[in-house]
């Protein structure tokens, strides 16, 4: 997690406790919750010129009840107010949004400071040049496989060659340090190195997400979400690199193989963290876009700095947890149980075992839930433009020289049947 603390004199205030425990360690301060969020993600539109086929947010079609550029100005205002010194703005795809550049400068200029997440498709290198002058900007590139085919099998036709280009005008503009994010999949996971130099290449810092179950991510779980091999050796490769690659709190999980990660190591949703989306709903977590997780609006009377501190949600969250069956594992105090996303989406209780559980405990209640056969939650909002488009099949061996093949083959077979 990079924070864009504003330069000059004026330094954020310290952040206290929202609740009346004494805490004695930093990570004791966070679950008790803290008076503003240190890490705030604002999707500003579910509009997107891509289909993501793992989009947390189901994103593509804009919501006409988005906030408007007023509405928009006035949670600015408030974050300034609140002493919220950076955000991380995403969709959709912020960018398309008419009014983004005006809300970028109105937020720099009230020294809230702007990491926003793109897909690279508006960063020419006039706009590149004119990111590169503002020390209140950070960005954000996406880029799901270090070759074109594993990335656009994931994030569509085009898609590596236009994140590419948005790094080189970036990289060109003398913009450095801006971030390389990838969320690893089983597809990606053996391009790590890959991607560490790819990031290099453009003077970049690659940062590391976790795939959630979230959104339409839901669809392709099971076919996406990394190996238990693939996770331990994610983790060795953690360890290796240390402070030089990003990840967040995205794989506090992996904390039961032993050493802890750089990082929170924790879930911070309602504690720490929070999302507001375009239309000013705010939830516990970027990653949990369900009513189970709603807080309040921003529209609502008091806004956002009463729904952060005074939600019967938020104040559920910051009160001092069991762990529930994982309780009583060696390891709770490592990794927290995990993910709250992941578990609710996957239909485990919020108090039971990270799917991807690194003892295998995940695996277990995920066979007894598909035994019972429930129906799995689903995201309250759904942008999609379309039905998720069929994927076709990566080379199973280093001989299948035409990835497309099984695809094309599938295709005649459908067609066929279908005379």
């Amino acid at each position: 997690m990079s924070a864009l603390a504003p330069a000059g004199p004026a330094e954020p205030a310290a952040r206290v406790p929202a609740v009346a425990p004494v805490a004695t360690r930093l990570i004791d301060q966070f679950e008790a919750g803290l008076d503003a969020p240190i890490c705030l993600t604002w999707e500003l539109t579910y509009a997107c010129n891509l289909a993501c086929v793992h989009c947390l947010s189901s994103s593509g079609r804009r919501d006409p009840r988005e906030l408007s550029t007023a509405e928009c100005k006035a949670v600015i205002d408030e974050l300034q107010r609140m002493q919220v010194f950076y955000v991380n703005i995403g969709g959709g795809e912020p960018t398309v949004r008419r009014d983004f550049w005006e809300l970028l400068e109105y937020a720099t200029a009230h020294r809230v400071g702007v990491k926003f997440s793109t897909n690279g498709s508006r960063i020419t290198p006039e706009i590149a040049q004119r990111l590169a002058a503002s020390d209140y900007v950070d960005v954000q590139i996406s880029l799901d496989g270090a070759t074109a085919e594993v990335n656009d099998h994931v994030r569509g036709p085009g898609s590596y060659d236009t994140a590419l280009r948005a790094m080189r005008n970036l990289a060109d503009a003398g913009m450095r340090d801006f971030k390389l994010s990838v969320v690893f999949t089983r597809e990606n996971a053996g391009q790590l190195d890959a991607f560490k130099a790819i990031a290099d290449t453009y003077g970049a810092q690659l940062r590391l997400t976790r795939l959630r179950p979230s959104g339409r991510g839901a669809d392709v779980w099971d076919e996406l979400h990394p190996t238990a091999e693939q996770q331990r050796a994610l983790y060795e490769w953690l360890l290796a690199h240390g402070e030089g690659v990003l990840t967040g709190d995205s794989f506090f999980h992996l904390a039961a193989y032993g050493e802890a990660l750089p990082g929170l190591n924790l879930c911070g949703a309602g504690r720490v963290v929070c999302l507001i989306d375009p239309i000013g709903d705010v939830y516990a977590c970027p990653f949990a876009i369900h009513d189970a997780f709603l807080a309040g609006n921003v529209r609502s009377p008091g806004g956002f700095r009463t729904v952060w501190r005074e939600s019967e949600l938020f104040q559920e969250l910051r009160s001092p947890q069991t762990g529930g069956a994982c309780g009583t594992c060696t390891f709770y105090d490592s990794c927290r149980g995990g993910c709250m996303a992941a578990k609710f989406f996957t239909g485990l209780p919020l108090d039971g075992p990270d799917p991807e559980c690194v003892l295998g405990h995940g695996e277990t209640a995920l066979a007894a839930v598909r035994a019972d056969a429930p129906p799995l939650p689903k995201p309250s909002q759904d942008h999609s433009r379309r039905a998720p488009r069929a994927r076709r099949r990566l080379p199973d061996r280093a001989c299948d020289e035409d990835p497309i093949a099984a695809f094309l083959a599938g295709a005649r077979d459908r067609s066929r049947g279908s005379r």
